[in-house]
């Protein structure tokens, strides 16, 4: 894999991770100062609105990794990380599938519905893709000691 796809990857999560975690405690866990105030932060407008439009460059990379590198390895027939990149391929799709659904919801329901789904796959994404990119670095790092 070239270095760029590598960064690519860390620096797509790493922005939508950001940006969701920093939304999420200012929606969910600050409380406004004001009894009238529409928001719990008055930077919490800014911080969905840049998790909203730095998540199509992780869709992108997770489009462009799904043919340049899953589909690669798959086809090698390495075993190396497949139970946990084969888990972020399939939590990618209710990821995805749940932020958009959330934008467009109006009922409560629906949106209670959608941002729980959001909630519980992006997290899960987000340890997975830790925990996968993890035994990358371990294999390599074995590969490069040689047989012991």
């Amino acid at each position: 894999m070239r270095r760029w796809e590598y960064w690519s990857f860390h620096v797509a999560n790493g922005l939508v991770a950001a940006t969701g975690l920093v939304y999420g405690w200012m929606r969910y866990v600050l409380r406004p100062t004001d009894d009238f105030a529409v928001v719990n932060h008055p930077w919490q407008p800014h911080a969905l609105h840049l998790h909203i439009l730095v998540a199509p460059l992780l869709v992108a990379v997770i489009g462009h990794f799904a043919y340049r590198h899953a589909w690669t390895y798959w086809h090698r027939g390495s075993q190396e990380g497949r139970r946990t990149g084969v888990t972020i391929a399939l939590l990618a799709a209710p990821m995805i599938l749940s932020g958009y659904l959330l934008q467009v919801s109006v009922a409560d329901w629906a949106r209670n519905l959608w941002m729980w789904a959001h909630l519980v796959a992006s997290c899960t994404w987000l340890a997975i893709a830790l925990t996968h990119v993890a035994i990358h670095i371990l294999a390599r790092r074995r590969r490069a000691q040689g047989p012991a």
